[in-house]
């Protein structure tokens, strides 16, 4: 790879790691042919892309990137050989390399970033399956900012029902007293 094309890679790579708010760093090192393929289509299912890299590359791209994006703790975890994963929901590659790992041993998380937070190592997958996505968090909200609203409807519907039944009731024994 000449010079010009490890600059060009680095600037493609700043321009994917600052564009996506989570990524993956996996081992998939020992994996055959056959069982990459069926990863990759996984992911390629679940809208997570998937591409090896050279961890010099990688590494110089998130250096160049802010600080306050908070990369620094993935430099630990760029050795040996490394799969990225990028994607748009947070807990998808997690729930990916859990439902894989069923039938492999591999690939091993190296470590996650997610929104500026880095988790390190294999054990953190159970973690990373129960993030909730950004649309499972906005239901949760608007659900909890319903709740109250239907509650005062229906307070007022079952005390409309109330009122007017002790009204009748008034009413018929008004009747009967006369």
């Amino acid at each position: 790879m000449t010079k010009a094309e490890k600059n060009a890679t680095i600037e493609a790579l700043k321009e994917k790691f600052s564009s996506t708010e989570f990524f993956y760093l996996t081992d998939s090192s020992t994996l055959t042919v056959e069982e990459i393929n069926k990863f990759r289509g996984l992911c390629y299912e679940k809208g997570i892309e998937m591409r090896v890299i050279k961890n010099t590359l990688a590494r110089k791209a998130l250096e160049s990137l802010p600080e306050e994006k908070g990369y620094e703790g993935l430099y630990e975890s760029l050795k040996g050989p490394t799969a990225v994963l990028f994607t748009e929901v947070a807990n998808s590659p997690a729930k990916v390399l859990k439902e894989f790992r069923k039938k492999s041993e591999k690939p091993v998380l190296k470590a996650a970033y997610i929104d500026t937070a880095v988790y390190v190592g294999d054990d953190q997958i159970d973690a990373l399956t129960k993030l909730k996505s950004k649309a499972d968090l906005l239901g949760e909200v608007i659900t909890l900012l319903q709740s109250p609203a239907k509650n005062v409807i229906s307070a007022l519907q079952s005390g409309g029902n109330t009122i007017s039944g002790l009204l009748k009731a008034l009413e018929e024994r008004g009747e009967t007293a006369e």
